[in-house]
């Protein structure tokens, strides 16, 4: 039997889970793929630190380019962070032929347009299903199962940090920064969370998703990232009163202007589809012309997860996809993106007597139906505005949580 000969970049959480899955799942893969997978090579940072991983006929070292020097191998699976190395690694394996498949997503967001057509080039193949939405198959769906279908719009919960802190404010009724350092404590965001709760993960995630059905990044003028941060215990807390949650959402379509990016906390009805996905999880929904809507749902992040998403890339690499997503350019419905909630923190809220007004809790928050939000904006410098998605009840009731 042949063998597909695997070099990993990068031991920590993802790069074990893919070791360990390739050796607990070795039948399977065998049976899909007709040859067994053998790592031949571990790229580490430190050798000591690794020491008791190291097997006998596998190459752990610090020295790339030993590994760039194996005969016959196939595939190199980058498990490692940030832009650099990286992307300087996986060029100079695309130019010996060797195919890549990576979970980096800042570092695919920035550079990945540029290693496909270099893999192109060199008749080898990306993958990069684990840069988006961890172990949900999201990037394969679009590329294999959609074929036929055009794309409208997407819509996600792309980042597992935030839509954890959101869903444990509204249980538990903490504030933004107790619930940061508790997500911290359990290992759900980073020591540094910015990357998470600003956006930029999700905004990466979307680029990727973007380079992949529209052909090019997002529009940067027009593109919208904003983070959790100014979401208090008591937007969270109103929110529910109204029967509502905050999700942080991001939307992603092609318009008149061009590519259209949103990454931007929410208020999101009982009946949307992101209602009920809490915690860590993650959630794609994807709008096509033929089939409607196809939600896709999972965790975002972790050891396995992860390295499932990288296997099923390693399949793909002997059934190659001639075909790019097709997409149609979309319309923002009106009547959808005009419902906003409205908190102020410190006075009355004031509304202009021409303002459809859905339902009001108190002097403070209220849900409005209006094309002119800037006007009530102008009249609250302090109040804090979401857009609202999902049909809404023209009542207020309180919700279990």
């Amino acid at each position: 039997m042949s063998h597909l000969n695997i070099a990993i970049l990068g031991f920590g959480t993802v790069g074990k889970g893919v070791h360990h899955s390739i050796k607990s799942h070795q039948t399977r893969l065998e049976q899909v793929l007709g040859k067994s997978v053998r790592v031949v090579a571990i790229l580490v940072k430190n050798i000591e630190k690794h020491e008791q991983s190291r097997e006998d006929g596998v190459i752990l070292t610090t020295n790339y380019e030993e590994i760039l020097n194996i005969g016959e191998l196939d595939v190199i699976v980058d498990a490692i962070v940030g832009c650099e190395p990286g992307h300087t690694y996986l060029t100079q394996a695309l130019e010996k032929g060797i195919h890549v498949v990576t979970a980096n997503k800042e570092m695919f967001a920035h550079h990945g347009e540029e290693l496909l057509a270099l893999a192109k080039k060199n008749g080898v193949s990306v993958g990069f299903e684990a840069t988006v939405a961890g172990g949900v198959p999201v990037i394969q769906t679009l590329k294999q199962l959609l074929q036929v279908n055009r794309i409208k719009r997407v819509e996600g919960i792309l980042n597992g940090t935030s839509n954890f802190i959101l869903s444990s404010m509204r249980k538990d009724g903490h504030s933004f920064e107790a619930t940061l350092q508790a997500a911290q404590e359990n290992g759900y965001a980073e020591a540094d969370p910015s990357n998470d709760i600003e956006g930029y993960d999700a905004f990466y995630k979307a680029v990727v998703l973007s380079q992949l059905i529209y052909g090019e990044k997002p529009d940067e003028q027009s593109t919208i990232r904003k983070g959790i941060t100014d979401i208090t215990a008591d937007y969270v807390e109103s929110a529910v009163e109204l029967g509502l949650r905050f999700r942080h959402i991001v939307t992603l379509f092609r318009g008149e202007k061009g590519v259209q990016c949103k990454v931007e906390p929410v208020l999101i009805s009982t009946e949307h589809p992101f209602y009920q996905v809490d915690g860590v999880q993650n959630a794609v929904s994807i709008e096509t012309d033929l089939v409607g809507n196809v939600q896709l749902q999972g965790p975002g992040a972790g050891m396995y997860p992860t390295a499932s998403a990288i296997l099923e890339d390693i399949i793909q690499i002997s059934r190659p996809v001639f075909t790019e997503p097709a997409y149609l350019e979309y319309q923002e419905d009106v009547a959808n993106s005009s419902k906003w909630v409205l908190f102020s923190k410190n006075r009355k809220l004031e509304i202009p007597y021409d303002i459809k007004v859905i339902a009001r809790l108190s002097d403070k928050a209220a849900v409005v139906e209006t094309e002119e939000v800037e006007r009530i904006l102008l009249e609250n410098p302090l109040l804090a505005h979401f857009e609202l998605k999902g049909n809404y009840q023209h009542r207020v009731e309180t919700v279990n949580v």
